[in-house]
């Protein structure tokens, strides 16, 4: 073999190498990036869920947690504001959020329907017909 032909194929697996390394090196830090912006995002998400359950406790908070039904979905609390003392003042649908959380679509239809008023009360009778 010729000295240019060992040198070229010296130099192509030197090369293959390099390149093998580089890119395992770009792939770890690459996933070592998602994992650390996972873990953020998940105590983001479970610090918010802490403190919606405890914001009713914390003082200058304006309603009485006597007053409030944890739901969750949708919205996180119905607050009958006032129910406790007997003197019912209005019907609050609270959605809490922390930081630079915004509200997701199914928050934004709940407001959006509140906001037009469009919000009823029904009895749902058990001894109804089809019940038995």
């Amino acid at each position: 073999m010729s000295e240019n032909l060992l040198f070229a194929i010296a130099l192509s697996v030197v090369a293959f190498l390099l390149g093998f390394l580089f890119g395992r090196i770009a792939r770890y830090l690459s996933v070592r990036r998602e994992r650390s912006d996972a873990v953020r995002r998940s105590q983001s998400v479970i610090l918010g869920s802490v403190y919606e359950k405890i914001l009713p406790f914390l003082p200058g908070f304006p309603y009485s947690p006597k007053d409030m039904v944890f739901i969750g979905k949708g919205f996180d609390y119905l607050v009958l504001d006032g129910l406790s003392s007997g003197d019912l003042k209005r019907v609050v649908f609270l959605e809490v959020k922390t930081g630079t959380s915004k509200l997701n679509s199914n928050e934004r239809q709940v407001r959006s329907v509140v906001e037009s008023r469009k919000v009823a009360f029904e009895e749902y009778r058990a001894d109804a017909p089809n019940f038995r």
